[in-house]
Parts: C-alpha cells; sequence; structure tokens
C-alpha cells in the first residue's frame, strides 16, 4: 500500500492520478508538467520557465513528505522539441548540478501542445 502524497495548494490534475506516492522510503513523483491550479498551461514557448515550474512543483512534493531534491535519485525527462535540450539543462542544472540523479530523457510530443517539459521523480527519504 501507498501513502499519497498531495502537497496544499497543489494544481489539480488533469487525469486520475496524485502528485505523489510513497511506498516506505521511496516517494514517487508523478509527471509533472507547466500547469496552473485549474489545469491552464503556463509560460507557454518558454522552455526555461516550464522547466522552473516543474522542478519547483517536484520540490514541493518532495518537501511534504518531509525530504528535498537533495533526495531525489531519478529523473524521467520528456522534452517536446529537441532544440529546447540545452536550455532545459541549463535550468535543470542550477537544481541539480552538484550532485545530478540518475535520469533519462527523451523527446516526445506531451499532452497539450503548449507544454514543453515534463519530469517524473524518484526520491529517497530514508537513511543513506
Amino acid at each position: 500500500m501507498f501513502t499519497p502524497v498531495i502537497p496544499e495548494g497543489a494544481p489539480k490534475p488533469i487525469a486520475p492520478f496524485v502528485p505523489g506516492s510513497r511506498v516506505g522510503d521511496t516517494l514517487y513523483v508523478a509527471g509533472i508538467l507547466a500547469l496552473g491550479p485549474n489545469g491552464e498551461s503556463l509560460y507557454e514557448g518558454d522552455v526555461k520557465a516550464q522547466t522552473r515550474y516543474v522542478i519547483e512543483e517536484i520540490k514541493r512534493v518532495v518537501e511534504g513528505a518531509g525530504g528535498s531534491l537533495a533526495d531525489v535519485c531519478y529523473n524521467a525527462i520528456f522534452i517536446k522539441n529537441r532544440e529546447d535540450y540545452a536550455a532545459f539543462n541549463e535550468v535543470y542544472a542550477e537544481y541539480f548540478g552538484a550532485n545530478p540523479p540518475a535520469r533519462y530523457c527523451i523527446i516526445s510530443e506531451l499532452v497539450r501542445e503548449e507544454l514543453l517539459v515534463e519530469i517524473a521523480a524518484t526520491a529517497y527519504l530514508g537513511q543513506p
């Protein structure tokens, strides 16, 4: 069984899921998109702003489970446009540059045309 993690003020999901699921010492963060509180798309055309928003939302979910971004050990990344890869990585490095987690990155269409980045994360919240 898992414990749902839903930070206060989290945007309403556009499908049936919760932002985070904790199983023991492991937290699984759902794919996060740049969506506002009512499901509206944010920062259209700006991959850096969308990336920053997505990582900040991941941070809120992890902190809601008692952790921090330093506990994130794995990220699954989806970027809409190959041309945005460098700009995405600039922002990503601001958050994960010193000791980045394992990750993969796929160029793919996302659920809405205007969304440019989605990240799902895994965090270990136990003792190292």
